[in-house]
């Protein structure tokens, strides 16, 4: 993954560039993660593999992710509930969660390069990318830190939550999941807005 757009900003003084991802827009059900991951540029502190999130089997992206943690300068990763998300839709979610991982970041960033067309409300100077996850090297790492840690959290209501299939879905419309939802009704990491298509307003009990 090529340091090209980190290099640039570096030659123009910014030193500590950050990128920021998400993991969780599309699915029916989970909370919205974002990451936010400042890294080394220098050639020997580079990790080898890091690419979009998608492009990566899921011990590939838990090893890279490992990697990272270990190796970045800074990073933080945050996550907007399932009521947030239908109070505000996903797009306003994705922005505040993107915002409050760049806020969380110890030492803070002085640049700020998002996936997609993306304007965060911050003082920092930024720049939206589209196909970023797939092009920088800084959003690559920040999409394998939100998918790994978000993939944990929806094992994890696999448990709390059984009958929809979270740890194999990940909380997306997948025919398994709709067909629990018609027959279960919808727990309480459902989102309200992205399944009004199927859901006939039954809560699970």
């Amino acid at each position: 993954m090529d340091v090209e757009t980190e290099t640039a900003l570096r030659a123009r003084g910014f030193c500590a560039v950050a990128g920021l991802d998400e993991a969780g827009r599309g699915p029916l059900a989970g909370p919205l993660v974002c990451a936010a991951v400042i890294l080394p540029l220098q050639e020997e502190a580079r990790i080898a593999g890091v690419d979009d999130s998608k492009r990566l089997s899921p011990r590939k992206r838990e090893v890279l992710c490992e990697r990272i943690r270990e190796r970045a300068l800074c990073f933080c990763i945050r996550t907007v509930d399932v009521k947030t998300i239908d109070e505000i839709n996903i797009l306003q979610a994705t922005r505040l969660g993107m915002k409050l991982a760049a806020e969380g970041l110890s030492p803070a960033a002085d640049y700020l390069l998002t996936d997609g067309n993306m304007t965060l409300d911050v003082a920092v100077p930024q720049r939206s990318i589209v196909g970023g996850d797939a092009r920088v090297y800084s959003i690559a790492a920040a999409s394998i830190l939100a998918k790994v840690f978000r993939d944990s959290l929806m094992a994890e209501y696999d448990v709390l939550y059984p009958g929809y299939g979270f740890a194999r879905n990940k909380g997306y419309g997948t025919a398994e999941h709709i067909a629990a939802i018609r027959e279960r009704g919808i727990c309480e990491i459902h989102r309200r807005t992205f399944v009004k298509k199927f859901w006939d307003g039954r809560e699970k009990t």
